[in-house]
């Protein structure tokens, strides 16, 4: 139910029935009128007594009557005008129906409870009194009954406090489990709304969720696939340049882009059988909590087949037969050195180090093996950068040199890519490029709270820089 709803139902309870004028419900109205009219009647009645007692005309007994009697039309507006017109006409010995039924009423209101009190206690006397003077009036009247005061007073107290206190307390508890059945309505009804309005929010975030799970499997698609393919058709355009020159050279370039096609086409299988699995929810549906870190170690697994791990690749399928998905699988740090390497057998002049790698040295070439040294995000959002970096190198520079640097310091990794201009005088090596790979590699290192930079050099050429804190991202 929408919030909408939920006010509608609310206005449908205030008003059930769509009574007149200021009664909720046809049913009061009819209730009231025949209450006034059996009210009517009865002062009407007394009326014609009271003419004789006060020696005046009939006629002025029964008007009081009709003036009366009707009052207890407006009791549910002005419950304390009943009231005192109950008072008024005591002197009258009229109106015990409408005096009952007023305090009824006014102690069932929501009038405050000081003014309860006072107009019961004027009723009380009112009654008492005008009991007291009746009774003494028969009593004076009898000459065989002449019972004591005490008596009299006593009968007299007692027909104010029957008539005066089982309506009011009646009232005092309708009031009270009225409100309280009112204010229950009105918890429920905002707790409609509230759980319309978390509803809502659940599906804007449901939405946000699928939209993120598009972005990452765009972005686990383009940096697992969009380099080793990039890397094919370079060694397809060396394969064609040197294919009658050098036959054994054009032989070994067929075999890599063989390769690399048969490790491309194993990446879109695995990616895709992510995406098509049974198991769970879908990734762009209901975005179970697994799925995000399945396709994560999917892609970790693909990218190490890409980069030649076969060690890594047998751990991870090690992972996978004892039971669950590889937690924290790579590509690491130490698999730099082969994404480098892969690019140079493309003909890049890439140079390669690393600053602060622990053992005391400023700058030394990256070890080719090794354990993470960081955590698993960190490691990948790296890898991932230098990848991307190198691809576009290949795109958009091709033969131009290029420089990779690693560096580790306190707290945080960074790495730089840099190439200068393109020794071949081109500015496009004719590679499709969808304008996401900068946009890729901002989204991962801002999602771990890094800082990431990329602009053209003053040398002509191009520069990616990463810097990612190794404290923000264990939190992450």
């Amino acid at each position: 139910m929408t919030a909408t709803g939920a006010s509608e139902s609310v206005a449908a309870r205030g008003t059930p029935g769509g009574g007149p004028w200021w009664w909720a419900r046809r049913r009061s109205a009819v209730l009231d009128v025949v209450l006034a009219v059996l009210s009517t009647a009865e002062c009407v009645a007394e009326g014609v007594p009271f003419a004789h007692t006060a020696g005046v005309p009939v006629a002025v007994g029964v008007l009081l009557g009709l003036v009366a009697g009707p009052v207890l039309l407006v009791r549910r507006r002005w419950p304390v005008v009943v009231v005192l017109v109950s008072i008024a006409v005591m002197p009258a010995e009229m109106g015990v129906l409408l005096g009952v039924v007023g305090l009824y009423t006014l102690a069932a209101s929501d009038v405050p409870r000081r003014i309860i009190g006072l107009l019961a206690g004027m009723t009380v006397a009112g009654t008492v009194l005008t009991t007291f003077l009746s009774m003494r009036q028969d009593v004076a009247t009898e000459p065989s009954f002449h019972p004591p005061v005490w008596f009299v007073v006593l009968m007299a107290l007692t027909v104010g406090l029957v008539l005066s206190a089982p309506p009011v307390l009646w009232g005092l508890y309708v009031g009270a489990r009225r409100r309280l059945v009112e204010s229950l309505r009105e918890r429920a009804d905002g707790l409609e709304r509230e759980l319309s309005l978390l509803a809502e929010r659940a599906e804007e975030r449901a939405e946000w969720a699928r939209n993120e799970e598009r972005t990452r499997i765009a972005r686990e698609m383009h940096d697992v696939v969009a380099h080793r393919v990039s890397l094919m058709v370079v060694h397809a355009a060396a394969l064609q340049a040197v294919a009658l020159k050098d036959p054994e050279k054009a032989s070994r370039n067929a075999a890599l882009v063989g390769d690399m096609g048969r490790q491309a086409l194993t990446e879109l299988r695995e990616m895709l059988g992510v995406l098509r699995t049974a198991e769970g929810s879908a990734v762009l549906g209901s975005g179970g909590s697994d799925d995000p870190e399945r396709l994560a170690a999917v892609a970790s697994r693909v990218s190490q087949q890409a980069a030649g791990g076969a060690a890594a690749e047998s751990a991870a399928d090690g992972g996978s037969a004892a039971g669950g998905e590889p937690e924290g699988d790579g590509p690491w740090l130490s698999e730099l050195g082969e994404l480098v390497e892969q690019s140079r057998a493309a003909g890049m002049a890439v140079e390669f180090a690393v600053q602060g790698d622990g053992d005391g040295a400023e700058e030394t070439a990256v070890a080719g093996a090794g354990g993470p040294r960081y955590a698993a995000r960190v490691e990948q959002t790296v890898y991932r950068v230098v990848q991307e970096a190198l691809t576009n190198v290949h795109k958009h520079a091709p033969g131009a040199r290029a420089r990779v640097r690693l560096a580790h310091r306190a707290g945080e990794v960074a790495v730089q890519v840099e190439n200068g201009p393109s020794e071949r005088g081109a500015t496009d090596a004719g590679l499709p490029s969808g304008g996401n790979g900068l946009v890729g590699m901002r989204e991962r290192v801002s999602a771990l709270g890094g800082v990431f930079v990329s602009g053209p050099t003053e040398a002509g050429g191009f520069r990616v820089s990463a810097v990612v804190p190794l404290e923000a991202s264990a939190a992450a």
